[in-house]
């Protein structure tokens, strides 16, 4: 592969894609090469399918930049564009994991459906079809001279006439990926293409992808066959909740250690405590309440994300420091910083002298910039605190176990406390809980009042008995 003089027909620019509270994919930046085979890879859930919506124009990015660059020079800003702009002016081609021909049509009328829009012009919408008009007649024949090169290309020329459900499976993602080249696009996104398929199937797809890279058209593909891959891809890129975490040629990312953590995992003995050791918590957190309707992703998109650290501001306790470390790939980097046990060893010396504990407690305040102010104040609340039963936060809706500890960590555990919440109180929660206006809209507050309100007056029955 020639890397002297990159030529990007696609540019990927800090993507972030949220549904609600969930953070989908975060700050990704990455670059496809034209011509060339770029595959996102990643474990089940890294967001590599929400990417592809992002720029095929079936989710609008929260926030970034998707610029595709067409041979004639000009540019189109993919998240601007209507998706149905998308295939028709940027030239853009998907396929998907679930394979969408129709079952009913030949082989061959499938390749020809995917250039209606040329016909439907060339015919003036039936009229100069039905007419037998020379304009129609070249496109016709052009459309059908298209349509045998791609069936001859997939290995389908034989299977023509018969009805596109009756192909087997690799016969039929060949079919659909022949139907995309109908429309003659300059990047072609294919969704995991080799799902379900054999080893000569797989062979036979190869194939015919490195023939689509010969003609000149770009590809963008998810893949889980690392076999499909490492032979034919170019460029590498790889998710891990949502974030980018290794990006080079096949032979860089099999070896990356961050890769090889992330798709399997910690060692066996620390699987107990990962949830509270990496912070796996929080992405369940994630999970704790449903994403807003209006918002939401499809039933099959990928979920898993959050912030890998996040530093937010309170307007009343200052900087609160939020280090999450959910991805795997992350312990991978972290373990050399966590190796030195000599320090760990310098705890007995604390006993000898009040001195050394001062000392002690100096690395414990560098992780959180308030804490030595804020603890001798946190105890002086607690007292009378002690005698007040806290409540079961749960029973507001939008409140689940990890939330509610979370909360409970901010010295939040009634509900007359959450009923007490001022609008700045609000979006410092929202903030450090990573949501995006579930507070107001599921009405947390006036939730606490009426909680309030009811233990209250059963507290007031109570004490008449």
């Amino acid at each position: 592969m020639n890397t002297a003089v990159k030529d990007p027909i696609l540019k990927v620019e800090h993507l972030s894609m949220k549904f609600g509270g969930l953070v989908a994919v975060g700050d990704l930046s990455f670059e496809a090469q034209r011509g060339e085979i770029t595959a996102l890879i990643g474990p089940n859930g890294a967001g590599k399918t929400t990417v592809f919506n992002c720029i095929t124009g079936f989710y609008k990015p929260s926030e970034g930049m998707i610029t595709m660059a067409s041979k004639d020079g000009s540019k189109h800003l993919l998240e601007r564009l209507p998706d149905f702009q998308i295939p028709a002016k940027a030239r853009v081609a998907r396929t998907f994991q679930n394979i969408r021909l129709f079952s009913g049509m030949t082989v061959f009328e499938n390749l020809l459906v995917a250039q209606h829009n040329v016909l439907q012009q060339a015919s003036g919408f039936t009229v100069l079809g039905l007419l037998g008009v020379g304009s129609y007649k070249k496109a016709n024949k052009a459309a059908r001279d298209l349509a045998v090169h791609w069936l001859d290309k997939a290995d389908l020329m034989d299977r023509a006439d018969d009805p596109a459900g009756d192909l087997s499976y690799g016969a039929q993602r060949r079919l659909e990926i022949a139907r995309a080249m109908c429309t003659k696009p300059e990047l072609l996104c294919l969704d995991e293409p080799a799902a379900g398929l054999n080893p000569k199937e797989s062979l036979a797809l190869n194939n015919l992808l490195n023939y689509i890279k010969g003609t000149g058209t770009s590809i963008l593909l998810i893949e889980h066959d690392m076999s499909v891959v490492m032979q034919i891809s170019d460029h590498v890129v790889v998710l891990e909740y949502g974030r980018k975490i290794s990006d080079g040629d096949p032979a860089h990312v099999k070896n990356d250690p961050k890769v090889i953590a992330a798709y399997l995992g910690v060692d066996d003995e620390d699987v107990d405590n990962v949830l509270v050791e990496v912070g796996d918590a929080h992405v369940i957190e994630q999970f704790d309440g449903t994403p807003d309707p209006e918002h939401g992703p499809a039933p099959m998109s990928s979920l898993m994300a959050g912030s890998v650290k996040d530093t937010i501001e309170h307007p009343d306790e200052g900087l609160v420091s939020v280090s999450d470390g959910a991805s795997k790939a992350d312990r991978v980097k972290e373990r050399p910083a966590a190796a030195p046990a000599p320090k760990a060893k310098a705890a007995p010396k604390a006993k000898t002298a009040a001195k050394p504990a001062a000392a002690k407690a100096t690395p414990k305040a560098a992780k959180l910039a308030d804490a030595p102010a804020a603890k001798p104040a946190a105890k002086a609340k607690a007292a009378p605190a002690v005698a007040a039963k806290p409540d079961d936060l749960k029973l507001i809706k939008g409140i689940g176990p990890v939330n509610e500890r979370k909360l409970h960590q901010h010295g939040i555990t009634t509900f007359a406390q959450i009923a007490a919440w001022k609008r700045a109180d609000i979006v410092a929660v929202e903030k450090y809980l990573e949501f995006d206006g579930r507070i107001d809209r599921e009405d947390w507050k006036g939730q606490a009042k009426q909680l309030a309100a009811s233990k209250g007056a059963a507290a007031k029955k109570g004490g008449r008995r």
